[in-house]
């Protein structure tokens, strides 16, 4: 790794490093992993934008990631990530030397940011994309993404303006298979002076729950479970399994279970190495929250069930009295006076 202050390589492809008081997000390496097979489709480099100071452990963790150079910035307005000092200076960064491409996660914060930049730069931003190719003939960037309240899939292309922008929803890549051993600079850029301040960083209040995003393990439950006392079977069964509980959006909206359990277009992406679905059918809006699942247990009384056909396992079955029956065998599994030793199924 070198610290370099000449100007980043011309023609990129740009990821957003969005980090959380220093520890950077996974779907930044989500990206990195993606913009690394694009980039070498494309011929061209790839570079993370730290608005923050250039740490040798996180360079060097996105450069293993697939960057080749990191632009970090460690301006003390960018403290915090308000979106007012980092508006600017992605703007900025983005008119003074004219990526090709530019991606951000599709957290609530480069939600925020992603639409201010392309605005301040007068290009267009595809938001959500489950997907993003480049088209062998053109060399555009197909951003995909649900669209028409989910019910289909399009493809989007930005053909006259520069940065080609995108949005990924955390958890519907996979994440790359580091290589410690790649080299790569670190550029060390400037903050251009900050103009018009809207909003001002107090303090930082974290919510009580993050939500399952990040969980390994998911039992997740649909309007098939038919009772929301049925819903303690799915729980139980989440905790003896060492993982948590989602939802699909109706039970959310009937109030059953809170909206940090919901997984879809409109709740969260999940990517865990084990999701039992119980009583989902799958529609595409619940569909597009499941990324990178290594395996799929669908149980559900359809056979048609459109869960299935994404499904590694299919149970055609009741899943009230199934889950009942793995809470017994489960439970049964723990040792004496253990968490699960005395779950009992409703």
């Amino acid at each position: 790794m070198r610290n370099g202050s000449v100007a980043p390589l011309p023609g990129g492809l740009w990821v957003l490093a969005e980090h959380d008081q220093g520890r950077i997000l996974p779907v930044v390496f989500e990206l990195l992993g993606r913009a690394r097979l694009l980039a070498d489709r494309k011929g061209c480099p790839v570079a993370a934008v730290l608005p923050g100071p250039g740490d040798e452990t996180v360079v060097s963790s996105l450069i293993a990631a697939g960057a080749d150079e990191v632009l970090a910035c460690a301006d003390p307005t960018l403290a915090g990530l308000p979106e007012d000092p980092c508006t600017d200076l992605l703007a900025h960064l983005v008119r003074q030397h004219a990526p090709e491409i530019f991606l951000l996660g599709a957290t609530a914060w480069g939600r925020t940011i992603a639409p201010r930049v392309a605005a301040r730069v007068q290009t267009g931003l595809t938001a959500d994309c489950t997907m993003l190719d480049i088209d062998p003939q053109t060399g555009l960037l197909l951003q995909t993404r649900p669209a028409f309240g989910g019910n289909l899939l399009a493809t989007i292309v930005t053909e006259r303006h520069r940065p080609q922008m995108a949005t990924v929803r955390p958890g519907v890549l996979p994440e790359p298979v580091c290589d410690t051993g790649r080299c790569g600079r670190l550029l060390i850029v400037q903050a251009p002076p900050l103009t018009n301040r809207l909003t001002e960083l107090v303090r930082l209040v974290l919510p009580p729950e993050q939500g399952i995003a990040s969980a390994r393990v998911i039992v997740s439950a649909g309007r098939g479970i038919m009772s929301q006392k049925n819903l303690a079977l799915v729980r139980i069964l989440a905790d003896l399994l060492g993982g948590q509980m989602g939802v699909s959006r109706p039970l959310v909206d009937m109030g059953w279970a809170p909206v940090t359990c919901q997984i879809g277009q409109t709740g969260q992406s999940v990517a865990p190495d084990l999701l039992i679905a119980c009583g989902i059918s799958g529609a595409i809006q619940h569909i597009a929250g499941l990324g990178q699942v290594r395996t799929l247990v669908a149980i559900n009384t359809d056979p048609e069930a459109p869960i299935f056909q994404v499904a590694d396992y299919q149970v055609v079955a009741d899943c009230v009295p199934l889950l009942r029956q793995l809470v017994r065998d489960f439970s049964g599994r723990q040792s004496d006076g253990g968490p699960g030793s005395e779950a009992a199924a409703p």
